[in-house]
């Protein structure tokens, strides 16, 4: 990762964690008093170069819930929290990755972190190069279709990216990921 990339993900990741806390204090709240269990949700992660990393989310599914990608579950709204679906729709379940941003194990652009079990993913990443990025919060595939995509179809974007990689394309990707998660658009709830 180049040095202004990785001093752009310091800066505003520490800056909006700090600007933030008001707002991650009332998810936490509201997760806690919707459902039982923790706040956070703890996934394991592929990260860059293969190597595996811990992801947090505010939770937004049932503590009984499979460790499957979405797409995989049967009914994925069945196990979603009361809170969970606005959570999801909106992407404020995904505001913790800051702190792992912050951490050096994730950036803001990037491929989006396979699941740990997630073979297909992994081994299709590996194929194409994609594994030696550092995955990002959003990304390429992700503001094409994000869960609506298939694998080898998110793949093909995420390589697409390691191919152009750039701050321009980083700053449009970042833009188009904002819109997206007002409008509430290509989640799977």
């Amino acid at each position: 990762m180049s040095w202004y990339k990785r001093s752009f993900d310091i800066l505003l990741s520490f800056g909006l964690i700090v600007t933030l806390a008001p707002l991650y204090l009332a998810i936490a709240c509201v997760v806690k008093s919707t459902s039982k269990g923790p706040v956070l949700h703890w996934s394991k992660r592929v990260g860059a170069r293969n190597k595996l990393f811990w992801m947090p989310k505010f939770r937004s599914m049932t503590i009984d819930t499979p460790q499957l990608a979405t797409h995989l579950l049967r009914d994925p709204r069945n196990y979603l929290t009361p809170v969970g679906g606005f959570l999801r729709r909106t992407s404020l379940d995904e505001l913790p990755q800051l702190v792992t941003i912050f951490r050096g194990d994730m950036t803001f652009v990037g491929p989006r972190p396979a699941l740990f079990n997630q073979d297909d993913l992994v081994s299709l990443r590996a194929k194409y190069g994609v594994n030696l990025l550092v995955p990002g919060l959003t990304g390429w595939a992700q503001v094409n279709g994000r869960d609506e995509l298939p694998i080898p179809e998110k793949v093909q974007f995420d390589r697409e990216y390691l191919l152009r990689r750039s701050l321009f394309f980083d700053i449009a990707i970042i833009g188009r990921t904002v819109f997206q998660a007002l409008v509430q658009q290509g989640v799977h709830h």
